[in-house]
């Protein structure tokens, strides 16, 4: 289970190696995402708080890098923070997120982006639930959600 202190490590030593790299350029980005999803994952956008399609749906399954389709979070980890985005306590492997020390609009945050694709997802912050700790915040746009199948 990742801790803040390893989310810290990972911005300053390095992270870790992802199980694939995806590379396009931005004029295939721009033919495989729509307009909202390519600001967000590519330019770095943000959606609007509780406007995601993914905010409040907590169907079982996997939620997926809406650019490459890496595998990112499970449903089991989602859990409502009243952020306003989909949130997360870890993602589906370690290898799965790459993270960046964020300085813009004069905070310090931590980026998170897929690591196959360098897309970006949101960010991370050290105020989640336990026993983790941390609250991945999400934008819907960024990913689909893969339903599973329910067990009756």
């Amino acid at each position: 289970m990742l801790t803040w202190k390893e989310v810290i490590n990972f911005t300053t030593k390095g992270n870790p190696t992802p199980d694939k790299r995806v590379e396009k350029s931005e004029t295939e980005w721009k033919s495989l995402l729509t307009e909202e999803q390519f600001r967000i994952t590519r330019q770095k956008g943000t959606e609007r708080p509780h406007s995601g399609a993914l905010c409040s749906i907590y169907d079982e399954g996997q939620y997926n890098c809406i650019c490459c389709n890496t595998p990112l979070f499970d449903s089991t980890i989602k859990f409502d923070s009243s952020s306003g985005w989909p949130s997360f306590t870890q993602p589906i492997k370690e290898n799965a997120i790459k993270y960046h020390k964020d300085i813009s609009f004069g905070m310090i945050r931590v980026e998170v982006m897929c690591n196959s694709c360098d897309g970006h997802l949101g960010h991370v912050f050290p105020d989640g639930p336990e026993p983790s700790g941390l609250r991945y915040c999400i934008n819907s746009e960024s990913m689909q959600l893969e339903k599973g199948e329910k067990n009756e």
